[in-house]
């Protein structure tokens, strides 16, 4: 350096240059170093998540589908009745299934919850419950299922039993819930046996109102459904107490965020990639649920060996959330739904004309 000094003075222009880009050379390596130094940092978190393959050429979605939600990342999250922490498959219920759709243009997000009850169809079983599509075919078949049957384009799912709830919600330090007066013996007469199940310690809930839930108690107020509402009003808390642990974890600090994913990412399984959950950090952040609704809009019960949600009619209520969700005004439903639809109107007797059950709830 101090020989090239000595050399030149006319110089000295260019060496400020070369120092410039030195200096950028410098910043570029080093956030190329902290962006991989995240990426498998990220990735080994990743790696802790219990991935399972799913066959996309089994999941019933249409070109129409494909290419009229392109817009739109849909990902199906189930909550499943699995007792065992490590047992996410065939033969579990998904009790819960909700649809979080991201506006991949403004990072809004909308929550739909489908009822477990609604009677559809489910590839080599015939019309039956939403429900059992995951007990009958794992994650595939439920994806299948509902692509089939509301005409969406899911590729991606997530699921957890009630310990990885139970467990994310103790290590947010709890969540805050308006709990209602009718809700407490409820609460109380379960609360006991979610805590057997996931291995933690009960403790009653002994006030209505807003209060911060524990992991267990959260998990039982969620699974609530012997009081006004019935599974209706069961879906629109388990879609409180996920926007309720969703606005929890926005206060928490990246050291925090990173010793919960170390304990929760063992007790999830998705199909969604390492690449991909990637792609979806640099927006994670911006998200904000833009609305909760629960599907279907207009029911009617319909007993056969067993007690089910007829969507009345499917075709109605299918046009409307493509409407009310994608603003899809001149949406038309595919061949296969209206195939399903006739089926289901030839089975229950059920039409556009049938008094049913106004469901909407949006907030």
């Amino acid at each position: 350096m101090s020989r090239s000094k000595g050399r030149r003075v006319k110089e000295k222009p260019r060496k400020k240059g070369h120092k410039g880009l030195l200096f950028f050379s410098i910043i570029v390596i080093v956030l190329i170093a902290a962006i991989l130094s995240a990426y498998f940092f990220v990735l080994g978190k990743i790696n802790l998540v219990n991935n399972v393959e799913i066959n996309k050429d089994n999941l019933a979605i249409n070109n129409n589908a494909n290419e009229e939600l392109k817009g739109y990342r849909n990902i199906a999250l189930f909550g499943i009745d699995s007792r065992a922490e490590d047992d996410y498959g065939e033969g579990n219920r998904s009790d819960c299934i909700i649809i979080a759709s991201i506006n991949q243009d403004t990072n809004a997000v909308q929550l739909i919850s489908i009822y477990r009850d609604t009677y559809v169809q489910i590839e080599n079983h015939g019309l039956d419950k939403i429900t059992h599509a995951y007990s009958y075919g794992g994650p595939e078949l439920a994806l299948n299922t509902l692509n089939a049957n509301l005409d969406l384009n899911i590729e991606e799912f997530v699921a957890v039993n009630w310990k990885a709830v139970a467990d994310a919600v103790d290590l947010l330090g709890g969540v805050t819930i308006d709990v209602e007066k009718n809700e407490i013996s409820q609460i109380n007469k379960y609360v006991y046996e979610t805590a057997k199940s996931v291995g933690k310690k009960a403790k009653r809930v002994t006030k209505s109102g807003e209060q911060t839930l524990n992991g267990v108690q959260a998990v039982t107020y969620a699974r609530i459904r012997k009081t006004s509402g019935g599974d209706y009003k069961r879906a629109e808390r388990m879609r409180t107490v996920i926007e309720a642990m969703v606005d929890e974890a926005k206060t928490k600090s990246l050291s925090e965020l990173n010793e919960i994913a170390n304990e929760i990412l063992p007790e999830i399984s998705t199909n969604i990639s390492a690449t991909e959950i990637l792609s979806l950090i640099p927006t994670a952040l911006s998200f904000n649920i833009d609305k909760s609704i629960g599907w279907p809009y207009e029911t009617k019960g319909y007993s056969h060996n067993g007690w089910y949600g007829i969507p009345v009619t499917l075709k109605s209520n299918v046009e409307k959330l493509h409407k009310e969700v994608f603003g899809q005004e001149d949406y038309e439903p595919s061949e296969t739904l209206l195939e399903i639809n006739k089926k289901i109107i030839n089975r229950t007797g059920y039409t556009s004309d049938t008094s049913a059950v106004t469901n909407t709830t949006v907030y």
